[in-house]
């Protein structure tokens, strides 16, 4: 048999742990970073006191850790080499179902998960054909092969694009508030799904949809109603500066959920090259990386010759030098961005190892828990406070997120269907 990059079942839990720790760690590095004091730290007013405010910086280091992946690739390709032929098929493929797991009929759960939006299939598209095979994947057709793996640079753009959007977000709420709006995913997926790639969705799931609209709305007003102190320990003020602070979280709510279309976009545009290419999952990231990388590398020159080296954008998001001075002088902004980097590096490995070899279930759970867990962290550090708003909010987006993937079901008999379409066959690729 062949081996796989994927170890044995026994040690899957401690994928998934790190997989849940690194994606932990991505936001809470981010909201650590945000709340560094980069400029006029030594003044006696706080609101005087200048942050690391660069979301586009935080983009670059995010493409950075996705570059890491050629790391992995090309420790593939040695342990290829210096393997025997029968071992030389190394790629990311499924675990093999057991017995139990494959006995549908009998297993409620089982069934459920396959009834859900997401797939465990491998990337092949050819069912004659064994695309997943480095030495076999030039019998494969592929809208990548030569010069047109440069396609890869349309979803890179969009993740620069939604990326960016979400860091600067990120600045306005808390980490937590942060986490559950991009539960709004969810939504532009199903609508982008049935637009573009013709998918049909259930009654039950349009109610859903509607459920994780309402649901983040209830999480935003809970951070507007109750805003959490500023970086630096600087607590909102009676009158005026309440509304402002509201204001403001209410801007960082919209602009963390108009990102998710973005993402949406990315994913239906990763379906579409996945489902006509043979090309493993980590490739893709980091061929991302490297396109999203460059992209944003020049964006950042041009941003900072037309808008940096203006007064009004001096010491601001779009000052490429300032931003370089920062990363580079203060000791907390270099440490989280390695940090940063390599979390986002190892969240994608780790990712990619599991998500075929676990249930839908499961991988809803990895994402429920990682955002109960940046929550947690969060409010224990201090950077939030604790809202019951939030958790009703936080409960719907998760209630409505498990039924419209099939994990749960309606609860009206006439909303119940026997089988679920998968919107997404290939299973979308998080990023971070």
């Amino acid at each position: 048999m062949a081996t796989t990059i994927i170890p044995a079942r026994a040690i899957i839990p401690f994928l998934v742990g790190m997989m849940l720790l690194t994606g932990v760690c991505n936001t809470l590095l981010t909201k650590y970073q945000d709340n560094q004091c980069v400029r006029d730290c030594d003044n006696s007013d706080p609101k005087k006191r200048r942050h690391f405010e660069q979301p586009v910086f935080q983009t670059l280091q995010m493409f950075v850790g996705e570059m890491g992946c050629w790391l992995v690739v090309g420790l593939m390709s040695l342990y290829r080499r210096y393997t025997s032929p029968s071992q030389s098929t190394a790629t990311y493929q499924p675990i093999p179902a057991t017995d139990t797991e494959n006995d549908n009929d009998t297993n409620p759960r089982t069934a459920s998960d396959n009834a859900s939006i997401h797939s465990t299939t491998a990337l092949n598209p050819s069912p004659s054909t064994d695309c997943s095979t480095p030495h076999k994947q030039h019998d494969c057709p592929s809208v990548l092969r030569g010069w047109r793996v440069t396609l890869l640079a349309l979803p890179a753009v969009c993740d620069i694009l939604a990326t960016t959007l979400m860091n600067a977000g990120l600045l306005l709420v808390a980490a937590s508030i942060y986490q559950m709006t991009r539960g709004a995913l969810v939504l532009f997926v199903g609508l982008f799904s049935v637009v573009f790639l013709r998918r049909h969705l259930h009654a039950f799931q349009w109610l859903s949809l509607v459920g994780v609209m309402v649901g983040v709305g209830i999480v935003g007003l809970a951070g507007a109603i109750q805003p959490d102190k500023k970086p630096g320990g600087v607590a909102p003020e009676a009158g005026g500066d309440v509304s402002a602070d509201a204001v403001m979280v209410i801007v960082g709510v919209l602009m963390i959920a108009g990102a998710q279309i973005f993402t949406a976009t990315q994913f239906v545009l990763e379906e579409w090259i996945l489902e006509r290419s043979a090309i493993e999952p980590i490739r893709v990231v980091g061929w991302e990386g490297v396109f999203g990388f460059t992209v944003t590398l020049l964006g950042m020159v041009v941003l900072h010759a037309v808008i940096g080296r203006t007064e009004a954008g001096r010491y601001g998001p779009f000052d490429m030098v300032e931003g370089w001075r920062q990363f580079w002088e203060h000791e907390a902004v270099f440490v989280s961005s390695v940090l940063i980097m390599i979390s986002i590096g190892g969240f994608n490995f780790f990712g990619l190892s599991v998500t075929r070899s676990v249930s839908a279930t499961s991988r809803s759970t990895i994402d429920t828990c990682r955002t109960l867990f940046i929550w947690i962290v969060s409010l224990g550090l201090g950077w939030e406070t604790f809202k019951w708003l939030q958790v009703v909010g936080f409960v719907l987006l998760v209630y409505f997120t498990f039924l419209f993937n099939g994990i749960v079901q309606p609860p009206l008999a006439f909303l119940r269907v026997g089988e679920v379409e998968e919107l997404l066959p290939e299973e979308p690729i998080e990023h971070n």
